[in-house]
């Protein structure tokens, strides 16, 4: 699907121009929006915009790495957007000309529709050129990742206020899965704070002096949630070796309790076996009292050694 908003010399809005009809010299400038494009639709980056063959085929193959390519007339950016129910990462791109802006994307980006919606409803946003609609779209696109951090976050606490004693394996399964989310977010965002730092210090990207500002703070935007993602991924280390700790604990406990229960058997066998040998000269078995004391001395022999196990403080070894 191919859409277009066009911006006229007298400064209104035009939806839906025919690709065509773009080069009317009453158009100021325009943005095409190429979404889920067709094999016919796609080959209009060729056919009508005559961009690089490198920059289509970058288009073309997915997932290219977040980049700012310079092309005679024009500019190339590869963005990352970040599904917020799958966190699958998906590749926006961005072809920045004179007059004109770009976006090229397999699936339906919010970003981009928000931002387009948001245009129709306030065109004052088109007096300002092409690169403050690159930079509303680039600012959507990283705004979004910021709900995907904070619902991290709210498990992450949500996790935390559980009582570790209960499930410890299912809370385990809970922190390696949000480790595992924290570790797609890193991925993505830190390429996109590396391009974000080349588009502010880049001499042959036309960017207005009074715009530089906005972008600047799509960068402290994307410092802020590398800084968020990172707290969060130490968090859920902290989490990972305290629940490893208590199950060493728990495990220790277990061992403990064994330990004790095997050693006060030890010399019941012992004595239950010496008399369990059968032989025919063993004094005690014609004993009329022969067993109840064999007993006696098993019931001893038992409260010692649970009486020297609490002295030696085996009992209180987990508090």
């Amino acid at each position: 699907m191919i859409r277009t908003l066009a911006i006229t010399q007298d400064l209104h809005v035009k939806e839906d121009v025919p690709l065509d009809h773009l080069s009317d010299p009453s158009i100021k400038w325009f943005w095409v929006d190429i979404a889920s494009p067709s094999e016919e639709e796609a080959k209009v980056l060729e056919t009508f915009f005559h961009f690089h063959p490198l920059a289509i085929e970058d288009c073309l193959h997915l997932l290219q790495r977040p980049k700012l390519d310079y092309y005679e007339g024009y500019s190339f950016l590869v963005l990352h957007y970040l599904n917020n129910n799958t966190l699958d990462v998906e590749e926006v791109d961005l072809f920045i000309g004179e007059n004109y802006l770009v976006t090229f994307h397999f699936k339906p980006v919010l970003s981009i529709e928000t931002v387009r919606q948001r245009l129709l409803q306030h065109p004052s946003g088109f007096n300002k050129g092409v690169s403050y609609i690159a930079y509303a779209v680039l600012d959507q696109l990283v705004d979004d990742y910021f709900p995907i951090v904070y619902e991290i976050e709210d498990k992450l606490n949500e996790i935390e206020s559980r009582d570790a004693k209960k499930s410890i394996a299912l809370l385990m399964n809970d922190v390696f899965d949000i480790r595992s989310d924290l570790l797609k977010l890193r991925k993505t965002i830190l390429p996109m704070r590396d391009l974000l730092y080349r588009i502010i210090n880049s001499e042959r990207l036309h960017i207005p002096a009074d715009q530089k500002a906005y972008f600047n703070d799509i960068y402290d935007h994307l410092i802020k949630l590398t800084s968020m993602v990172e707290a969060n991924r130490d968090m859920t280390s902290d989490m990972r070796d305290n629940y490893l700790s208590l199950n060493a604990n728990r495990m220790n406990s277990i061992m403990m309790t064994l330990t004790i229960i095997s050693s006060i058997f030890i010399p019941l066998t012992f004595v239950v076996g010496l008399y369990g040998m059968n032989f025919d000269y063993m004094p005690e078995l014609h004993w009329h009292y022969g067993y109840y004391i064999v007993l006696g001395i098993m019931a001893l022999m038992t409260i010692g050694m649970i009486l020297w196990f609490k002295r030696k403080g085996w009992f209180n070894v987990n508090k």
